[in-house]
């Protein structure tokens, strides 16, 4: 079932509609409720991926890591992570072999999930600021680019660095600087305003993942570290399997935002 719902504010709820198969961007959803990426690995990959999020923690800011086969997490204790996305990506070496809305049957006992910090979370205090965010308007998933600048590699895990995109008025970027910046554990501050170019990105109408949204005359297009850049980086390496989320199809944890906001 894919369609665009009207999203709930319950974090529980959202969930229980992914588990029935509703499938959609999360931008949006239970706001005031972290939202989380995921990577997931074979235990043999584990600490390397470990490694590579704490080497480059603006993109891969790891908010929980289960245990080896299992498929719950304190962020939110009833949930499954094997369902309770709304969609997952499956890699084999390092190419999109499936896109799914549940991986039971993908499921295996040597595997450990990764949930990494989402930009979704400091959306709801960039919205209640009165700085629009556009996908959020226009009912689209947000767009997300691959960037010409390398992460720190970790043993056999490398790649380039993600980032999503807001257009945001000139006269408002400090602003969205200073509150995005109060929650650096869901990346925090943007990495890059102004000029695309800067990142490698040729063309802002053609994003590597997500949708394109309209930049008006006035607005500056701001860049966040994502936590897409672990998709970039089981692309680049090509591990023999991994699971990750849809990008913009997000976790939506029981925790509130407030507590990674500094």
């Amino acid at each position: 079932m894919t369609t665009r719902s009207t999203p709930p504010a319950d974090p529980a709820e959202a969930r229980r509609l992914f588990r029935e198969g509703l499938v959609t961007p999360t931008a949006g959803w239970a706001p005031g409720f972290t939202q989380a990426n995921t990577i997931i690995v074979p235990s043999e990959y584990a600490y390397e991926v470990l490694l590579f999020s704490q080497r480059n923690p603006r993109p891969c800011p790891v908010l929980d890591v289960s245990d080896a086969g299992s498929p719950r997490t304190v962020l939110a204790p009833d949930a499954d992570l094997r369902t309770d996305f709304p969609a997952y990506r499956i890699w084999r070496d390092g190419e999109l072999a499936e896109e799914t809305a549940d991986i039971r049957d993908h499921w295996r006992d040597d595997l450990v999930t990764f949930l990494i910090g989402c930009s979704f979370t400091f959306e709801t205090p960039l919205l209640a600021a009165g700085i629009e965010v556009r996908h959020i308007t226009a009912g689209t998933n947000v767009p997300m680019y691959r960037t010409s600048v390398e992460c720190r590699p970790a043993g056999r895990i490398h790649g380039p660095l993600v980032v999503s995109m807001r257009p945001i008025p000139a006269d408002r970027v400090a602003e969205a600087v200073r509150i995005s910046g109060r929650f650096p554990s869901v990346h925090g501050a943007p990495v890059h305003i102004g000029d695309p170019a800067g990142l490698g990105i040729t063309d802002l109408g053609t994003p590597d993942f997500g949708d394109p949204v309209e930049i008006r005359p006035g607005e500056v297009p701001v860049f966040w570290a994502c936590g897409v850049t672990p998709q970039a980086a089981i692309m680049a390496s090509r591990p023999p399997f991994a699971i990750t989320h849809a990008p913009g199809h997000m976790f939506i944890t029981d925790v509130p935002d407030t507590r990674y906001a500094v």
